[in-house]
């Protein structure tokens, strides 16, 4: 619910952002900066809030984290409120034509301080991770998966009728701020911690945020190989040195990169070449996150008891890669076949991925292997996003084919992970 809820308020947006950029006068260049903002930030909090899960609870910097992102909402809304005062202008051959107003630069503030924050999905995960057994952790994650599709499905599809009221782009980012201040309440008062025993959090200093939400220790006790392992055991190089990590990191930042093409260069697409409004644009993506519904929920739970992990994300990263080559046609029938054979590699794949991430380490190490981990997303993020929005700008949907090669190189990935662990759990279903 909390995920749903999340994710609700971010894909009301999605659909619009394209146009609120471009009407504040900005283009596709910004909007590919603009993206970026949110991961390059986001690259800096994960881990430091994934470790504080770690350290003092995941409900707790779940709160802090919601919290962030409702403030952002509330900078993105003061945009609107501003006039469109020019700061400067640009038109060169990289950048194109575009101009820097004042509401812009309060928009790439609310991402800003949003991407800082914006550790949720990394102690979600970890949450998840805490909660579950080998037998059904495939499964969680692609329940956990179901729920971040639905939110895609519900809010892209009533984005642009949203817009289309008469209060604009504005409707949509009102409900976005109020679905996320219910999401606050949500956690504080239906979320159980998952980590029932808050130790010490030794030379991390923290002291002040451990007095604010009155961390005790009077019932802790920790027996042998369960005690919570020192901070400088979760640190970046230990975190490496575990098993099958640096290659699951690796496929983690080639996934969000090659998505992040696709991110970056479908609004623009949308909107300069097949002249999509933000109702079809959120049509699109509701269609692709209803397939993936299906897929994440009653087709993984079968597939994952007869199918391993590491086989179901070779099969989803195939799709993937035979989804991009087909989006770099321009045909609208041919691009909701590359979205179906998109929406079936990415619901099969990410969950098993995050499944077989989320075995690795030990549970004491999951915040920071998670918090890691987006770190690797969000770098990935913020590069695709500016080089797919710069690239679209001279090769157009060409930039499709470069994520498709992407696929192809995690699918070969993932053959050299199955063949280091195809003695354990290669072998195994998830």
């Amino acid at each position: 619910m909390v995920n749903f809820i999340g994710i609700l308020g971010y894909s009301l947006v999605i659909p619009i952002l394209i146009f609120i950029v471009t009407d504040f006068g900005g283009n596709g260049f910004i909007y590919g900066i603009l993206g970026a903002t949110y991961p390059f930030f986001q690259f800096i909090g994960a881990p430091i809030l994934g470790r504080l899960s770690d350290k003092i609870g995941r409900k707790k910097v779940l709160i802090i984290s919601q919290v962030g992102t409702f403030i952002a909402w509330l900078l993105f809304l003061l945009a609107f409120a501003l006039p469109k005062t020019q700061l400067w202008q640009q038109n060169t051959e990289l950048t194109g034509s575009y101009m820097m107003t004042l509401p812009l630069i309060i928009i790439f503030l609310a991402r800003i301080f949003d991407g800082f924050t914006g550790g949720n999905i990394s102690v979600a995960n970890a949450y998840m991770s805490d909660i579950s057994t080998d037998e059904d952790r495939n499964r969680n994650f692609g329940l956990m998966g179901s729920s971040t599709s639905l939110g895609f499905v519900i809010g892209p599809a009533f984005a642009g009728l949203l817009a289309s009221s008469f209060l604009g782009e504005i409707l949509p980012l009102i409900l976005a701020a109020l679905i996320s201040l219910a999401a606050i309440f949500v956690i504080n008062f239906r979320l159980e911690e998952s980590v029932p025993c808050i130790v010490d959090t030794g030379g991390i200093s923290i002291k002040n945020v451990r007095r604010f939400f009155q961390i005790e220790h009077k019932d802790c006790f920790t027996e042998g190989s369960e005690a919570l392992e020192p901070e400088s055991s979760t640190g970046w190089r230990r975190v490496l040195k575990i098993k099958g990590v640096p290659l699951l990191y690796g496929i983690y930042f080639l996934t969000f990169f090659g998505f992040s093409l696709f991110y970056a260069g479908l609004p623009i697409y949308a909107n300069g070449i097949l002249e999509w409004s933000a109702i079809d644009l959120g049509i699109f993506l509701a269609y692709s996150s209803f397939i993936m519904i299906l897929v994440q929920g009653p087709l993984l739970s079968r597939l994952s008891k007869k199918i391993s992990s590491n086989s179901l994300v070779l099969i989803g990263s195939f799709f993937l890669a035979s989804s991009f080559f087909l989006l770099a046609m321009k045909n609208t029938t041919v691009l909701y076949i590359a979205n179906t054979l998109l929406s079936l590699g990415n619901g099969l794949m990410w969950p098993s991925f995050l499944a077989l991430l989320s075995a690795a380490g030990t549970k004491k190490a999951q915040g920071a292997i998670q918090g890691y981990g987006t770190s690797m997303g969000s770098i990935a993020s913020m590069l695709g996003l500016v080089i797919g929005g710069t690239l679209f700008e001279s090769i157009t949907t060409s930039v499709f084919i470069l994520g498709a090669c992407i696929f192809v190189i995690i699918t070969l990935l993932m053959l050299i992970h199955r063949h280091r662990h195809s003695g354990s759990e290669a072998l195994q279903p998830a």
